[in-house]
C-alpha cells in the first residue's frame, strides 16, 4: 500500500497521525492552528483524541537553524473523522486511506509473533518495568538532600504525560498554589518581599531576577517539606511510573 500519509504508533502500540501531515495533504488553505481549533470544536478531547507537542523545523532566519512548532498526535479514528469533515476529494481519499492502514494494521495483528519477536516483546517489557521501578524510586527518594533537582526531574515527567514542555509551567503554577493553600503561605509575595531584601543588600538587578519561588522555598524547612509532599502527590497524580521513554 501506497503512504499517501505518515504514521506512526507511540509508545502503547496505538498508530497515531500528525495533524499537521494531514493538514499539508488535505491542501488547506486555513492556517494549520486555527484550522485544528476548529477541528476541536467537534467535539475531540486533548489527551484522549490527541496529544499535543513541539518539533524542530528548519528555519534559517531563526537563532540555530530551527524554530519549534506545535503539532498533534492524532488517533487513527480522529484523523478519519477530520477527513471526512472536509467533505472535499482530498478529504475522501485520506479518509478510505486511513481505513486501509487501519485494516493492515489489524491484519498485522492477527499474525503470530516470531520467536524473535516474542523475544524482542519481552525485553521491551522488561525494559519498561524497570523504568517504572526507577520513576517510582525517584518520588520516593524525594527529600531535603537534593530535593530542587528531584521535583523538577519529577515535574518535567508530569509534562511528559500532558504532551511536553507546554504543560511544565501549568503543572508548576498548580504545584505553587497547592504548597501555598496546605502551608497557609503566599509564595508570590514571600518572592516579593525577598527580592526587595535582595536590592537593600545591593544584589544585582541580574541575581535578583533570576531569583524565583524555589528560592524562597529554600529558606523556609517547613515550607520544604510541603513543597516535596505536593510534588509526590501531583507525580503520583500524573503516574508518572507509566511514562516510557
Amino acid at each position: 500500500m501506497k503512504q499517501l500519509i505518515p504514521t506512526s504508533k507511540n509508545t502503547k502500540g496505538t498508530i497515531i497521525v500528525s495533524g499537521r501531515d494531514l493538514h499539508e495533504f488535505l491542501e488547506l488553505k486555513a492556517q494549520y492552528t486555527n484550522w485544528f481549533d476548529r477541528m476541536c470544536d467537534y467535539g475531540f478531547v486533548e489527551n484522549v483524541d490527541f496529544t499535543v507537542f513541539n518539533k524542530k523545523v528548519n528555519d534559517d532566519t531563526a537563532f540555530g537553524g530551527y524554530r519549534k512548532i506545535t503539532d498533534h498526535a492524532m488517533t487513527l479514528d480522529m484523523a478519519k473523522e477530520i477527513s471526512m469533515i472536509q467533505r472535499n476529494e482530498k478529504g475522501k481519499q485520506a479518509r478510505q486511506y486511513f481505513i486501509e492502514v487501519e485494516k493492515e494494521y489489524r491484519k498485522q495483528q492477527q499474525k503470530p509473533l516470531s520467536l524473535d519477536e516474542q523475544i524482542q516483546v519481552i525485553a521491551k517489557g522488561y525494559v519498561n518495568f524497570e523504568k517504572k521501578l526507577d520513576n517510582i524510586a525517584e518520588i520516593v527518594s524525594l527529600n531535603t538532600v537534593d530535593w530542587r533537582k528531584t521535583s523538577q526531574n519529577l515535574i518535567h515527567k508530569m509534562a511528559q504525560t500532558q504532551g511536553g514542555f507546554g504543560a511544565y509551567r501549568d503543572i508548576q503554577s498548580d504545584i505553587y498554589e497547592a504548597t501555598d493553600a496546605r502551608a497557609g503561605s503566599s509564595l508570590k509575595t514571600r518572592l516579593t518581599n525577598l527580592q526587595k531584601n535582595m536590592a537593600l543588600e545591593g544584589a544585582s538587578k541580574s541575581k535578583i531576577k533570576r531569583t524565583n519561588r524555589l528560592d524562597v522555598i529554600e529558606q523556609d524547612k517547613r515550607l520544604k517539606e510541603v513543597y516535596m509532599a505536593v510534588v509526590k502527590d501531583y507525580a503520583i497524580k500524573y503516574k508518572v511510573w507509566d511514562q516510557e521513554y
